[in-house]
């Protein structure tokens, strides 16, 4: 693959996530009738904490030093190894040491432990902290997360029954949207659960609200509220990474239409370029959407729609598997 090609797929990510925060804040703000700040207000606030000095706990211990860090290594490479443009995993010729590929982290079962690796970290952070913010954030993120994993897996894993393949990037080039009408309906299903584990995973309505610091209503923010600083940055930059890897996988799985199948920047690239763009926007729009039109959930609630995600995603999967027997 070409190196240029391998880079840009490794750093679109990162570069691009802050630009869908910054759109679905502009989303909501025109939807509740006001102005709001541009879309790239995110991207100087980013820089204001990376110019910023840093505060640390005395409690806080190695973890909180270094797992920042971690963290965004891992919302990074995990958005090197799923379908953005390109159906193809990235690769790069080192020399004598041979081929450097991405594929194996392409396997939906990997990214899923690779989230929830992420969510453990970001846990120990928040109890490293000391403050009793960070550990009742903890407990509520460690209950959100457990509930979501299993809708998150098994809406993958239909996915995977459909294209007969565990990679993502194969399930996007496998000509899932040949199948017939009805082989479609349970993929729509699925859909379904995913974009519940997706509003889930990234503190989004109705599970979290991620423009408030009030006690009685965040999970995520309380985990990060005594970082500062560089470290404060990259967990912002890793949650917008986050985010844009979901969008990501629901856009190009359950809708795989306009992606390239080509290695290179050929007419099929520069084609599947807007496709892309169109389909992240109608996510943004969804996700202003609907938290412009409700409010968030009482804490006891999320149990039960967390379970309707994890339902929606078996019904897919037994739809498939009857139909395969």
């Amino acid at each position: 693959m070409d190196i240029l090609f391998f880079a840009l797929q490794v750093i679109a990510v990162p570069a691009v996530s802050p630009l869908l925060i910054g759109i679905i804040r502009k989303f909501k703000a025109l939807m509740q009738n006001r102005v709001g700040a541009d879309v790239w207000q995110p991207y100087r606030d980013l820089r204001k904490l990376f110019q910023k000095d840093e505060i640390i706990s005395d409690e806080a211990s190695w973890v909180t030093r270094y797992f920042p860090y971690l963290i965004f290594a891992i919302t990074v490479l995990l958005g090197a190894a799923v379908p953005l443009v390109s159906s193809l995993s990235p690769e790069l010729v080192v020399g004598e040491w041979g081929v450097f590929s991405l594929a194996p982290v392409s396997d939906f079962i990997i990214i899923v432990y690779l989230f929830a690796l992420t969510t453990f970290l970001l846990v120990l952070i928040g109890m490293d902290q000391g403050s009793a913010f960070g550990g009742f954030g903890s407990s509520r993120e460690m209950m959100v997360s457990a509930l979501a994993e299993g809708g998150l897996f098994f809406a993958l894993f239909a996915v995977s029954i459909a294209t007969q393949t565990g990679n993502v990037m194969e399930m996007v080039s496998s000509g899932m949207y040949e199948l017939p009408l009805l082989a479609l309906l349970p993929l729509l299903i699925a859909f379904m659960g995913f974009f519940l584990v997706l509003l889930a995973e990234n503190a989004r309505f109705p599970f979290d609200n991620p423009a408030t610091h009030l006690e009685l209503t965040m999970i995520h923010e309380a985990m990060i509220l005594d970082l500062s600083g560089k470290r404060l940055a990259l967990m912002e930059w890793a949650a917008a990474n986050k985010l844009m890897i979901f969008v990501a996988l629901g856009a190009n799985l359950f809708f795989p239409i306009g992606v390239s199948t080509t290695v290179g920047f050929g007419w099929e690239s520069v084609y599947a370029l807007p496709v892309f763009g169109a389909k992240v926007l109608v996510f943004a729009l969804m996700i202003a959407l609907l938290e412009s039109l409700m409010a968030k959930f009482r804490l006891f609630r999320l149990p039960d729609v967390l379970f309707t995600s994890f339902i929606l995603s078996v019904i897919a999967i037994g739809i498939y598997v009857g139909a395969y027997v």
